[in-house]
């Protein structure tokens, strides 16, 4: 029996060994077979599956290797071989399998003293990992395209009430003006940033209370504002204007057809490994099934809401698919809301992410 237990835990061993190094092998090929880290995943493979030469190649040749190299010509034509078929070949003591990512040939994992089924299990090991960040970038992309469509939709009613206010409080109150002035400044320097994609907690609450601000000096200081904010989840980084719309939103589509005063809460906390962020007006409210139509991007036009009105709608959808393309299908936005009972929009997301970071 305790022969058995050992043998239990040496493969136990070996087990996390092998998936430690998978990991670093992704890890390594994040940008790519021409990423600054592909003669790490080289070396890693080598040792992976104890050969005396590993190299990696895409389809004009090779581009990282470990350990012993053939020549030159041997490569071309191992290569050559390995790509007529898309499947491995042999030449010289050597072993190309060819890599196939998303169905398409993209390269090839060669070797010298290696078993072939290692290396073809190397090789789908390498062609995920390649998959996976060709995926990552796709949906960095496809997040700053997003961003940049949000920041092209700023909306211009606010701009021009904004411009307003401060224009109508030149003269009986300059002090007030030169300090909105100041707000209207910053709040425009954080929209355009090209800092990067993402920003801390608080630098967005900035952003927020800026807005507000201006908000507040418009309506007559009519308007409530509270901000409750657990001070750990400040430094988590955030895809960059998230909250800004969703309170813009609270304020143009939740209060301004209210009369009288209204309210607007801000509030974050931790929830084990989640940083969630609320923002709850006291305003007209709409019904549930308007909120999932705006969510899905066809809220406003169905609904009948004049283009002037809609950017607020837009603007909730592209948090959203930016959040669910950062983060994943499960951290999109929550809306509760009901006719004359206020709105409350929720995110959730990972306090800490890998691949999330600040600039």
């Amino acid at each position: 029996m305790l022969e058995r237990m050992r043998r239990r835990n040496v493969a136990a061993g070996e087990t996390a060994v092998v998936l430690t190094a998978a990991r670093q092998i992704g890890e390594d090929l994040a940008e790519g077979l021409h990423g600054r880290r592909a003669a790490s995943a080289a070396a890693r493979l080598r040792r992976l599956l104890g050969a005396g030469g590993v190299l990696l190649a895409d389809l004009d040749g090779a581009v990282a290797a470990s350990g012993a190299r053939p020549e030159p010509e041997e490569i071309g034509a191992l290569l050559a071989q390995a790509y007529e078929h898309a499947t491995p070949a042999q030449r010289e003591g050597w072993t190309a399998a060819p890599l196939l990512v998303a169905g398409e040939l993209a390269g090839a994992l060669a070797a010298t003293g290696a078993a072939e089924q290692d290396l073809v299990a190397a090789a789908d090991l390498v062609a995920r990992s390649l998959d996976h960040a060709a995926l990552r970038r796709a949906r960095a992309r496809i997040a700053q395209a997003d961003l940049r469509t949000l920041r092209a939709q700023i909306s211009p009613h606010f701009l021009h009430n904004a411009l307003a206010v401060i224009a109508a409080r030149i003269r009986p109150d300059p002090d007030r003006a030169r300090t909105l002035l100041t707000d209207f400044a910053d709040y425009l320097r954080y929209s355009f940033s090209t800092k990067g994609d993402y920003a801390t907690v608080a630098d967005e609450l900035q952003a927020v209370h800026t807005y507000l601000e201006l908000q507040r000096a418009r309506f007559d200081d009519r308007l409530e504002i509270t901000v409750r904010m657990a001070p750990e989840i400040l430094p988590v980084a955030i895809p960059f204007l998230v909250i800004q719309p969703i309170v813009e939103n609270a304020v143009r589509h939740g209060l301004e057809r209210k009369p009288g005063k209204g309210s607007v809460t801000v509030s974050g906390f931790g929830e084990g490994p989640l940083c969630v962020i609320e923002v709850e007006d006291d305003g007209v409210g709409m019904e549930p099934e308007r909120a999932q139509a705006i969510l899905a991007g066809t809220g406003a036009p169905a609904l009948g809401v004049p283009p002037r009105e809609a950017w607020g709608s837009v603007g909730l959808a592209n948090v959203d698919q930016r959040l669910r393309t950062v983060y994943g299908p499960e951290h999109g936005l929550v809306i509760e809301t009901a006719p004359g009972s206020g709105t409350k929009v929720i995110v959730r997301i990972p306090r800490f992410m890998r691949g999330v970071t600040l600039d």
